[in-house]
């Protein structure tokens, strides 16, 4: 193993535990994200006749969907009252809305990490009328379990995945390419649709991913999260650690 695609941005910080990996086992790690986030205008926005000032809550399940929602309030000119509820998938998250509001002044509640988590908390507040941010390619279980649990909530797409450009990859060759969403695989094929996966390792972040991979037609042979390796990270390092202790016995 000497050379592992990662198909993110690279990280900001030189203590991510990316660096230690490439170090630990001398990886050369390469980051090329494969899909482009994209905010719709307020103009793309206005088509679905959604109006954000109706609404008393507010999910957000990620700092890109916290991102792209400010600032297309921005766009529109619509400033969050005192009184809105913002529902968060985690801490973390929550933690984020510091960025654009005044974090101690707002009712801000959040779960574990779960869903399941975040909407007990919700059904206390169910018939509030909830906005539901996302992108064009999110998961579905969140709105099915907010309809079967009665919550009255409105979907709204404020951003879209486009496929990035990746020809200038068309002649490397890696020992593993590591995907974080089904939109990764997809670009994968739009750029070259008769990819063949031969020898390269294929690792997958979260059952969606894992499932387009398999989907695709593709071999997984990483998957995270899991018990012992709640990171992508963790999980490559207990690999290769299995790999070296084979190699040398």
């Amino acid at each position: 193993m000497k050379k592992i695609l990662v198909t993110q941005p690279r990280p900001d910080s030189e203590k991510s535990p990316y660096f230690d990996l490439a170090q630990k086992f001398n990886l050369d790690i390469i980051f090329r994200p494969f899909v482009e986030i994209v905010g719709l205008t307020p103009q793309e926005f206005r088509r679905a006749r959604i109006s954000l000032q109706v609404y008393k809550s507010v999910i957000f399940t990620s700092k890109n969907v916290v991102d792209h929602f400010f600032q297309l309030c921005r766009g529109m000119r619509v400033n969050m009252p005192e009184s809105m509820k913002y529902f968060c998938l985690s801490e973390t998250i929550a933690l984020y809305l510091q960025k654009y509001i005044q974090y101690r002044k707002r009712k801000i509640f959040f779960g574990k990490q779960e869903f399941s988590d975040l909407l007990d908390i919700l059904l206390k507040h169910r018939d509030d009328p909830v906005l539901y941010p996302c992108s064009d390619l999110h998961k579905q279980d969140i709105p099915q379990q907010l309809q079967l649990n009665g919550v009255n909530y409105t979907k709204a797409v404020i951003y879209k995945s486009m496929c990035c450009d990746l020809s200038d990859l068309v002649h490397e060759k890696y020992d593993m390419i590591v995907f974080f969403s089904p939109s990764s695989i997809r670009s994968l094929l739009e750029n070259f649709p008769d990819f063949r996966q031969n020898n390269t390792l294929f690792a997958a972040f979260g059952p969606s991913t894992a499932k387009a991979v398999a989907d695709a037609g593709f071999r997984l042979d990483l998957q995270a999260p899991s018990p012992t390796a709640p990171s992508m990270t963790m999980a490559i390092d207990q690999y290769l650690k299995k790999k070296v202790k084979k190699a040398v016995n």
